[in-house]
């Protein structure tokens, strides 16, 4: 083994965090994923709305990103890039996908898993309508997931959108909106002592309950 392969097997972590149980967590996901998201802000977490999102590809393999999550309710969590690109036309093909918020400062994380819906154009233009303006010209002027030659070909691309809409307004492209991952199953995980980790996972029944288990680490 080489040393920089021995260093990274050999590196650790002791999780020292305090435990949790179904006793401590609220009976519905949503309440609880705010309860997280809020210690997350409180404990200044970098990028505490961040989530690695998977998709699968048109060959069935898996693939992964991280994006914004911009709204967490009953419906699920919702997120907005560019329609054209890669994981919105995987998206488009398998409506499937699963989530991970990554809140390592705490020893935290939360895994999603559900159907995937677009989200209403309205709630595309709420939120586009409020991004800064620089967010609003890149969303027009990057060809998400294509290739470019250079950077300073995105650069052209953004003084074109920037001279185009000069003096207004940017509207939302027809291509930029909004997806939305429904709330199958939500599983909460508390890093422990030697890798015994609290995990607390709701599963919805066909009633539409949720059923609340402890799963083994």
């Amino acid at each position: 083994m080489s040393d920089r392969a021995e260093q990274l097997a050999a590196r650790r972590v002791q999780y020292e965090t305090a435990g949790l149980d179904i006793v401590d967590v609220s009976t519905d996901p949503v309440e609880q994923w705010h309860r997280w998201h809020d210690e997350a802000v409180a404990a200044a977490v970098t990028e505490p709305n961040a989530m690695v999102v998977a998709t699968v590809d048109r060959d069935g393999r898996p693939d992964a990103r991280n994006v914004l999550a911009r709204g967490f309710d009953a419906t699920g969590v919702v997120f907005f890039t560019n329609l054209a690109s890669v994981k919105s036309e995987q998206l488009r093909r398998t409506p499937h996908a699963s989530a991970v918020f990554s809140w390592l400062d705490l020893h935290r994380q939360v895994r999603i898993r559900g159907p995937v819906v677009p989200a209403t154009d309205a709630e595309s233009d709420d939120y586009f309508v409020r991004r800064p303006r620089g967010s609003q010209i890149g969303a027009w002027a990057s060809p998400q997931s294509e290739p470019i030659a250079d950077r300073a070909a995105l650069d052209a691309r953004i003084a074109d959108v920037e001279s185009r809409f000069d003096g207004e307004d940017v509207p939302r492209p027809p291509f930029w909106g909004g997806w939305r991952i429904g709330l199958v199953e939500v599983e909460f995980w508390q890093g422990r002592p030697n890798r015994l980790h609290d995990r607390v996972n709701y599963r919805l029944d066909p009633g539409g309950a949720w059923i609340i288990e402890r799963l083994a680490p």
